[in-house]
């Protein structure tokens, strides 16, 4: 009785042994899959959320929800008034992003658009999901100090996520007014990528970036040897990006929610084996119906549909900045009006009606008209000062500042900036300019003595300008670059 006892004994030990090394085996042999579906520069597009969320939903239904990621890499709103002029400011964007279940995000320069206090409160009360940003320091007691890194797990493979902001615009911070970033500091971003990858290092199994530097400061950091990282996820600069290097992924989905990165990730136990991405546009996929609702919702504002006026020509962006220039010189007595591309927030503008929400689409930065004296000699140091720009390259080697009146940039066979030519000036005369004041508290160059910022914001002028009658846009180039002969 005994030896049966023992072989049975024994048989259950050796079962148990095999399906431990069994277990082992497929553990360590068998490749598991993670999907890390990613969005950049949103900027408040909302009508693109409810294919989105199909897009999503149909990922999460064919692996399980438990292999998919869902990230943002910064800039969720300014680009839509519906967005921008809610009640509380981006906030509509955030219920959609929370509702779909974003898992992590970093923050974006657009981020700080409506200064820190108001973020500091979207982030605390309005946001479902981390923020992580590596490279920001907070004294203030307006703004949540992040944390840099969020850890998440899929399928027992956890993945480490690093958030990290642009800080060449300002420089030293985003792009923006200083008076939003006081009390913060923004550290050097590729080296803040180095440091939480270092902190992270054998706690995860895939390492991933979420970076709102420009896939050119990507690029860089990853052309220095940076082997830390399993992928960067990037934004800031709208591009689409699919790009390794060494064994580092590169990716980018472009702006405004056109399409959703798909990065897949397999591995190999906990080791991963492959990595690659795909660019899923968005068209090919039927809106879902509650996020069509909430979205229908958000665009229900009898006073932002309110028509103000009309266009009896479409508008490129040249046309309108062209525009916004005219119509602040005029409004301001000023003899030159000077504008600068970005804050052009749309490409195109129709022959025909145009709505109040449209015009803030135009300008969503409430900017208000500067005014300052400067002579072609100033104005031809602003402009080149702008043009070989080394930190802020996102706005750098290319016609950034639309005026009124026309000039050449003389560039050399290495497409720096060396001459600014004016045919309508005359030399060591001052003039009266009116800047959109993002120009006048940023831009190198600008005497800020010599001027000050009015009252009158940007927006309104142009929506007198509208009201009064129908625009006829002057769609021509006024500003011009030739190389040197």
């Amino acid at each position: 009785m005994k030896k049966p006892l023992f072989l049975l004994g024994v048989l259950l030990i050796l079962f148990a042994v095999g399906y431990a090394v069994g277990r082992i085996v497929r553990a360590h042999c068998s490749e598991r899959v993670v999907v890390v579906l990613s969005t950049n520069d949103i900027h408040a597009r909302i009508r693109r959320f409810p294919q989105l969320a199909s897009a999503v939903a149909q990922c999460r239904d064919t692996l399980g929800a438990g292999r998919v990621v869902l990230v943002d890499a910064g800039d969720r709103w300014t680009g839509n008034a519906y967005v921008d002029l809610a009640p509380e400011p981006g906030q509509p964007v955030l219920d959609l992003m929370n509702r779909l279940g974003y898992d992590v995000a970093t923050l974006g320069n657009h981020e700080f658009d409506r200064g820190q206090a108001a973020l500091g409160r979207r982030i605390a009360e309005g946001t479902a999901f981390p923020v992580v940003c590596a490279n920001v320091r907070s004294d203030t007691c307006t703004f949540p100090q992040l944390p840099a890194h969020a850890v998440l797990e899929r399928d027992g493979v956890r993945i480490g996520v690093v958030g990290v902001v642009t800080n060449y615009e300002g420089p030293g911070h985003p792009a923006g007014n200083a008076a939003s970033f006081v009390g913060l500091r923004f550290p050097d971003p590729q080296q803040a990528a180095r440091d939480a990858a270092d902190a992270l290092r054998g706690e995860v199994d895939v390492l991933l970036l979420l970076s709102h530097m420009g896939d050119d400061r990507d690029l860089e950091l990853l052309a220095s040897g940076e082997q830390r990282y399993d992928a960067v996820i990037g934004g800031h600069t709208h591009v689409v990006r699919d790009t390794t290097i060494g064994r580092t992924l590169l990716t980018q989905t472009g702006k405004n929610l056109a399409a959703v990165g798909a990065t897949t990730l397999r591995l190999r136990g906990r080791r991963l084996v492959g990595a690659d991405f795909r660019l899923v546009p968005l068209d090919g996929y039927a809106p879902d119906s509650a996020f069509a609702a909430e979205v229908a919702r958000c665009y229900d504002n009898p006073e932002l549909n309110r028509p103000v006026g009309d266009f009896a020509a479409a508008a490129g962006k040249t046309g309108l900045g062209n525009w916004i220039c005219d119509r602040i010189a005029a409004a301001t007595g000023a003899e030159i009006g000077i504008y600068h591309v970005g804050g052009v927030r749309i490409d195109t503008l129709p022959a025909g009606g145009v709505g109040l929400a449209r015009l803030y689409d135009l300008e969503p930065f409430s900017s208000r008209i500067a005014r300052v004296r400067m002579t072609p000699e100033q104005l031809r140091r602003m402009i080149l000062l702008k043009y070989n720009d080394g930190e802020n390259r996102k706005e750098a080697h290319r016609i950034d500042l639309i005026a009124t009146t026309p000039y050449t940039i003389v560039v050399d066979a290495e497409d720096r900036a060396v001459d600014v030519r004016f045919p309508a000036l005359r030399e060591g005369r001052a003039y009266e300019v009116a800047l959109g004041d993002y120009i006048f508290r940023n831009y190198a160059g600008v005497d800020r003595a010599a001027g000050g910022i009015t009252e009158r914001r940007v927006v309104d002028v142009l929506f007198d300008d509208l009201r009064r009658a129908p625009v006829l846009p002057d769609n021509a180039p006024r500003q011009r670059r030739e190389p040197r002969p």
